[in-house]
């Protein structure tokens, strides 16, 4: 089942090139670091880059960003490979099949609405014992 948390709706494209580039630089707060934030960054490359390449580039931006914000990325903590390749699965799928009507913005914020409350999705797939070996 899944919590209704508060999601965070952009209002403009330019909110969502700020929450890239402070999380580029490490800067972004670590309280917005949230799981719609996730989503986001791996939108913004994903939409930008191809796969293999967004997929780098989220794989070190996480890693870097934990690294400025002192969260060690070991095998308890910060960075998980796993799950970060479920999320990028999750959300190419999603731009695979929006539609090429709708604004980046919009899709963006589909993305949030529909994914950021749903942090345990990767349950449906894999069990905890094997997430936590990986």
């Amino acid at each position: 089942m899944c919590i209704p948390v508060p999601t965070k709706r952009f209002e403009s494209w330019e909110e969502v090139r700020g929450l890239v580039a402070h999380f580029e630089t490490g800067d972004l707060p670590h309280a917005e670091w949230n799981h719609g934030a996730h989503l986001t960054i791996a939108f913004w490359y994903l939409s930008r880059l191809d796969k293999a390449q967004a997929t780098e580039r989220i794989r070190s931006g996480i890693r870097h960003y934990n690294d400025c914000q002192g969260t060690p990325n070991t095998d308890n903590s910060g960075y998980h490979e796993t799950l970060t390749i479920f999320w990028i699965a999750v959300v190419g799928r999603l731009l695979e099949e929006s539609d090429s009507n709708r604004s980046e913005l919009e899709s963006v914020n589909q993305l949030v609405e529909t994914y950021a409350g749903r942090t345990g999705l990767w349950r449906e797939y894999y069990t905890f014992n094997l997430i936590r070996s990986i």
